[in-house]
């Protein structure tokens, strides 16, 4: 019944009218999703994955990345299948992978969970065409995963190095802010190495920073979660949303990345184009 209930919600949701997407859509680009603390179950998660679903017919992006706290709330089977199975079902049925990375309300068994492609590690990393994305675990950065993150880095070839987690180093959102000791650490790292693109979450908001050091840092965590009107823009804020829940949409072509965020109805709340450092 639990499932069938979901599927109300989400069959009942009054059609929006999909964004118009800004995205070039190029030949053999990479496409993939973001998304950030969204394992809520409620009704707006279910809202949100629909017009994924619905953007996913115009722009069928391979993959999607998880900014953590994907399941809020409890550890069961049936957490997962109310909070991430069935929402996403659609996608998962079409051949989208997920890619998650741990938040603070997340277990860590979540790294066992199959559907996030984990492989039962708190990090790792994985390539697609010119791009490879770094999953971090925010939550514990200890030495060992710092110099993996180091090595890892230094070992990349990719045109775009992308480091996603949960707690952003820079943020203006008024519950949580950047997380200053993480920044410290990882930081100097994603400056020596190379990285274009740092992903988080935690602030149930989305905010898009000033570039620092050739880093674009982007902040989505308003995919389920939502706190509104929390965000207090700054002159380092680029583009700021905090009114309704949303996702984040990037194309990869060659040196230049494509970005747009688009709001559970359907609007777009931000858009843009990148280059990578040095092309």
């Amino acid at each position: 019944m639990r499932r069938l209930a979901s599927f109300a919600i989400l069959m009942s949701v009054a059609a929006a009218t999909t964004a118009e997407l800004k995205l070039p859509m190029k030949p053999k680009s990479v496409r993939f999703a973001v998304i950030g603390d969204s394992g809520t179950g409620q009704p707006r998660q279910f809202e949100t994955a629909r017009e994924m679903m619905k953007v996913h017919e115009t722009f069928p992006f391979e993959f999607v990345i998880m900014m953590g706290d994907n399941i809020y709330g409890g550890r069961t089977p049936g957490d997962y299948k109310r909070k991430f199975e069935e929402p996403y079902r659609p996608l998962l049925e079409a051949g989208v992978k997920f890619y998650a990375s741990l938040g603070n309300h997340d277990d860590t068994n979540q790294r066992l969970y199959q559907p996030f492609h984990m492989d039962g590690k708190r990090y790792y990393s994985f390539k697609h065409g010119s791009a490879e994305f770094f999953a971090l675990d925010s939550n514990y950065m200890d030495p060992a995963q710092l110099d993996w993150l180091t090595k890892a880095l230094s070992e990349s070839s990719a045109t775009w190095k992308i480091c996603y987690f949960h707690h952003p180093l820079y943020s203006h959102g008024r519950d949580h802010g950047p997380n200053i000791d993480l920044r410290k650490l990882v930081e100097p790292v994603f400056e020596k190495y190379g990285v274009s693109v740092v992903l988080s979450g935690h602030d149930h908001s989305y905010e898009r920073l000033t570039p620092r050091n050739g880093i674009h840092y982007f902040v989505l965590g308003n995919s389920g979660q939502l706190r509104p009107h929390n965000l207090k823009p700054s002159s380092d804020t680029e583009k700021g949303f905090d009114s309704d829940q949303a996702f984040g949409l990037m194309e990869i072509a060659g040196n230049e990345l494509y970005f747009e965020v688009v709001t559970r109805t359907g609007e777009t709340a931000d858009s843009g184009m990148l280059k990578a450092a040095g092309k």
